[in-house]
């Protein structure tokens, strides 16, 4: 995804993680015969708004949502993280973007196979696009690798919300996230319980079946 200002300028790495503060990269770089001098631009802020607002806007389109997700303003207010992916050699050097995942906390309210309520607060995957013409090229991948790492967590502990089929199919193409053990407003699979601790894995997915009675559809997953 092209803009019309310099994305190598707003993010230096090649995975830049933004959370509410919209935090860009250092501004322009200025040389100077005895150090280097750092100028800050103050429409920095806005052009990093711009492009999560038009990646939000391209992932709804995508799973063809009524809204987006994920905007600034809604980054501004939610403790949420954005994993953004780019590409800066393209572009004649001024960088693109090749998409995204946003992750955040959110609490659950789950039956287990007891019928049981259990009540969680995993970390969910909230958003996660990668540009239509640049899929199937190992980005997903790399991004999702990338927070699983910088989180040092393994997916089946982690809710995915809404995922589109596409989602899915990465999650059980890439990590073996395949069963699910559907109910009425949700859907998991188990909670487990190793070296004393009970942790509880889940996943919300909305499965089409279910979009006519409900929001949110919630799948937990065991570990092996």
């Amino acid at each position: 995804m092209e803009f019309p200002f310099d994305i190598n300028q707003l993010f230096p790495e090649r995975i830049s993680v933004l959370d509410h503060t919209l935090e860009a990269g250092p501004g322009f770089v200025l040389a100077s015969h005895c150090c280097t001098v750092y100028v800050c631009r103050p429409d920095l802020q806005a052009c990093c708004a711009t492009v999560i607002d038009e990646l939000g806007k391209a992932s709804a389109r995508a799973q063809q949502l009524p809204a987006p997700v994920t905007s600034a303003s809604k980054m501004k207010s939610q403790r949420h993280q954005l994993y953004l992916l780019k590409d800066g050699e393209s572009n004649g050097g001024r960088g693109v973007v090749t998409g995204f995942l946003k992750i955040g906390y959110k609490k659950l309210f789950l039956l287990d196979l007891q019928s049981v309520h259990v009540e969680a607060e995993p970390l969910c995957v909230l958003d996660f696009y990668i540009v239509e013409s640049l899929q199937r090229h190992g980005y997903g991948l790399e991004v999702f690798d990338f927070m699983l790492q910088d989180k040092n967590l393994d997916p089946v502990l982690m809710a995915y919300d809404r995922p589109s089929p596409k989602l899915l199919s990465f999650l059980a193409n890439h990590y073996h996230l395949t069963e699910n053990v559907p109910q009425v407003l949700f859907v998991h699979q188990h909670s487990f319980e190793k070296d004393s601790l009970v942790r509880h894995s889940v996943r919300e997915l909305l499965s089409v079946d279910a979009q006519q009675q409900c929001r949110t559809i919630t799948q937990a997953w065991m570990e092996g």
